[in-house]
């Protein structure tokens, strides 16, 4: 199984099954050689891709008939890569490298009479303009792992379509507007551990839908926020050149938004509250530590859609009587879509829409031939800690299968 899951790849290859071609790489920087983590991965003109992993590897599968398309691999503060496909099918050693942005390498002062908040209230104000105001489709891969007390317990991935009417402000910014519907799932035993009940045991991955603050308008768009934000440097992203804003008082907030349109292509949010109570267990309280978060959307037929999602949060058990530390918890999630059906007469019924329970407790067997060939963020060296904690309980694989 680790082969299976910790494979790494320096090269470009090609490999047949069931009518799937897979390209497998390493994104570099092209000046220092540095990998490029969560670099975007296509195909120009389609709706579908993958993103590389913290080392800028990846692990791409799609349909023959693309062989002769164009491979497109964008980043932020870089010029796209773009290259046949077919010229990558040659089985050599190559390493895909990104060239910085002539905007990046001149560091561009900002001249411009747009304040930080000017660009955050025009991006704010054309949401309804830029982001999907017909029904849409997304595949999805999702990843949940929990830590208690430094220690990996549990792991879990599920493929999913997610629907949705369209980017319509929502009256409830946290009700869930998507349905989900469970196309396969896999898990670790560690679900059966006793820590898995300190963790909140909804569906975990509508409550990571719930953060996508774009989606949801939970950007107040008050004078107070507008005053506080500043510019940095402008970007580069997918050929456009890129605003990036930001405040960093009582919370961390960057945005980056396009010169052009001003679409939101990227958003990172982190934020404490220490000592917050949340709810109590047994005879312990848990405490808030804090939470990060990231959002990246792509564009599809001239609107932009979600593309990757991570959020990391972290929660403290206290003992009520003493207050003692008795453990910490720390989830962390990630969603990656992988295919994009805009404009779509398709629908998630409520007979296929999942249970609105924790995905821990669907049931589906374990389905390796899907998994092998299915888009997914490629693991890492640095998972190799987590593959050790789990597999106190045994090889990863036999735990999918008895699960």
């Amino acid at each position: 199984m680790k082969q299976l899951l910790f494979l790494l790849f320096s090269s470009v290859s090609v490999v047949g099954w069931s009518q799937q071609l897979t390209i497998s790489a390493k994104v570099q920087d092209a000046e220092t050689g540095e990998p490029l983590g969560f670099a975007s991965v296509g195909i120009k003109g389609q709706a579908f891709g993958t993103i590389s992993n913290d080392y800028g590897e990846f692990d791409f599968h799609f349909p023959p008939e693309h062989r002769n398309d164009i491979l497109v691999v964008s980043m932020l503060g870089y010029k796209n890569f773009e290259a046949p496909i077919w010229t990558l099918l040659t089985g050599g050693v190559q390493v895909i490298k990104l060239q910085k942005s002539p905007i990046v390498l001149q560091e561009i002062v900002v001249s411009d009479t747009l304040t930080g908040g000017d660009i955050l209230r025009i991006a704010l104000s054309r949401i309804d303009q830029n982001y999907p105001d017909r029904p849409f489709i997304m595949d999805g891969f999702y990843r949940d792992v929990k830590k208690v007390g430094g220690t990996y317990i549990s792991l879990l991935e599920a493929a999913v379509k997610i629907f949705d009417e369209n980017y319509e402000e929502p009256r409830n910014k946290f009700k869930l507007r998507e349905r989900v519907k469970l196309i396969e799932v896999r898990k670790s035993l560690g679900y059966e551990s006793k820590f898995t009940k300190y963790f909140d045991q909804t569906n975990l991955l509508e409550d990571l839908l719930l953060h996508n603050n774009i989606r949801y308008r939970q950007i107040e768009a008050d004078d107070e926020l507008f005053a506080n934000m500043k510019r940095d440097k402008n970007s580069f992203y997918d050929n456009h050149e890129v605003y990036v804003v930001y405040h960093d008082e009582f919370y961390h907030l960057k945005v980056y938004v396009d010169k052009e349109d001003f679409a939101i292509i990227r958003l990172e949010w982190e934020y404490s509250t220490p000592g917050e109570e949340l709810k109590k267990k047994n005879d312990m309280v848990s405490k808030f530590v804090g939470l990060r978060k990231t959002i990246e959307f792509r564009r599809i037929a001239g609107k932009m859609y979600l593309s990757y999602m991570y959020l990391n949060s972290k929660v403290n058990w206290y003992d009520i009587e003493t207050s003692a530390l008795r453990f910490e918890t720390e989830l962390f999630q990630q969603l990656l879509i992988n295919k994009v059906h805009p404009n779509t007469s398709q629908r998630i019924g409520s007979t296929e829409r999942m249970r609105n329970y924790g995905l821990q407790y669907q049931d589906q067997p374990y389905n390796k031939e899907f998994w092998d060939n299915y888009n997914v963020i490629k693991e890492t060296p640095l998972d190799h800690e987590i593959l050790a904690d789990l597999e106190k309980y045994g090889p990863l694989k036999e735990q999918f299968e008895e699960y």
